[in-house]
């Protein structure tokens, strides 16, 4: 009885073993599927060949040009460039060096960049290059060192102009200065004529003057009287800013191409005392960028025959102020400067400080260049 349990004890081990061994089968089997599921699979590689880009020629700068510089093919070099890009720019850049030849660079252009249609321009003077668009260019006389500043300004700086002008009284009708002459008219039918009666025509004794005069009633005597001017009408000046932050581009006379291309460094002219000075010469004109209508402005001033003031600017300054106009009233008002009181006594001896309303250069009491 005992033989048959130990039997069957045996039996039991021998099958649970078994079962373990199954089970282990079973368990690597399955761990290779789960893991190779999970493993990255091959995929199959395509082979195709690339699409190419269509490409075009363009030009670029071999070198450096500096602004104002005639462009030739020395400086300009074409490469390969998207086709698409080109022709989606329409217009933009070259494809060909001829087209740039002769146009002259509008700014300072990098070496190995591309060239564009706003990098360039036809060919014109150096000096309308420094127009901005929308701006013009005038010249206007510089009289003497007082209106321009002790000829301080270059080209580059920013000025204001001032305005002076005298201002007269004028008959409408003639146009004519006032006061008027007067003639003396004979009524018709008793054989006279009109005759004019002039201050110098000594022939007409009773013609000391025939200046248009003006009817008093004197308050001491009581009775009218003909008074006329004792010298011609006073002018009423009257100064005013009338151009704001214009750019000087350029001071006296400019250069003509054929200058430019000969200028040179003047050495002295040896003497008989050694090197001589070289002689300055002042600039009597100056040309100024402005809108066109301060340029209209400016050209009736000239011939107007005012005095053009310039005042030198700070470089960084743009601000546009408003000015009022000064007056000989304005300057009493203003600054507080009394009407000087008739008194019974001066002093000796007598000055004058009447400056004439003419241009100072033409004042003999005046030595301004």
């Amino acid at each position: 009885m005992a033989q048959r349990s130990r039997g069957s004890g045996r039996i039991i081990i021998y099958l649970a073993l078994i079962l373990i061994l199954i089970l282990a089968a079973v368990a690597y089997i399955f761990r290779g599927k789960l893991a190779s599921s999970f493993a990255p699979q091959p995929t199959a590689v395509v082979s195709a060949a690339a699409t190419p880009v269509p490409m075009v020629n363009v030009v670029f700068t071999s070198q450096a040009i500096p602004r104002g510089t005639t462009i030739n093919s020395d400086v300009l070099i074409t490469r390969p460039f998207p086709q698409a890009e080109f022709d989606s720019a329409q217009g933009v850049y070259f494809d060909k060096v001829d087209e740039l030849i002769g146009k002259v660079a509008n700014v300072d252009i990098p070496a190995q960049v591309i060239l564009t249609k706003n990098l360039v321009v036809d060919k014109v003077s150096l000096y309308a290059q420094n127009i901005p668009a929308g701006m013009v260019a005038i010249s206007i006389p510089l009289r003497n060192r007082l209106s321009s500043i002790s000829y301080a300004p270059q080209a580059g700086d920013h000025v204001n102009i001032i305005a002076a002008l005298a201002y007269v009284d004028l008959d409408t009708n003639f146009q004519t200065v006032l006061p008027d002459k007067v003639g003396q008219v004979i009524a018709p039918g008793t054989g006279g004529a009109i005759t004019a009666c002039t201050k110098t025509d000594s022939s007409k004794s009773d013609c000391t003057d025939n200046t248009q005069g003006t009817a008093v009633l004197d308050p001491s005597l009581q009775q009218p009287l003909y008074t006329y001017p004792s010298e011609s009408q006073r002018p009423r000046l009257v100064a005013q800013t009338l151009v704001q932050d214009a750019i000087v581009l350029g001071v006296g006379n400019f250069l003509l191409p054929s200058q430019i291309a000969a200028a040179a460094i003047p050495t002295p002219t040896p003497g008989p005392n050694g090197p001589t000075a070289p002689t300055i010469t002042y600039p009597d004109s100056i040309t100024l960028i402005v809108a066109p209508q301060d340029a209209v402005t400016l050209n009736y001033l000239i011939y107007a025959g005012a005095e053009l003031t310039l005042v030198l600017r700070g470089p960084d300054d743009t601000q546009l102020v408003q000015t009022e106009a000064v007056t000989l009233q304005y300057l009493m008002s203003q600054y507080n400067i009394p009407d000087p009181t008739k008194l019974p006594y001066g002093t000796e001896p007598r000055t004058d400080m009447g400056v004439p309303i003419v241009p100072l250069q033409l004042d003999p009491r005046y030595n301004i260049p």
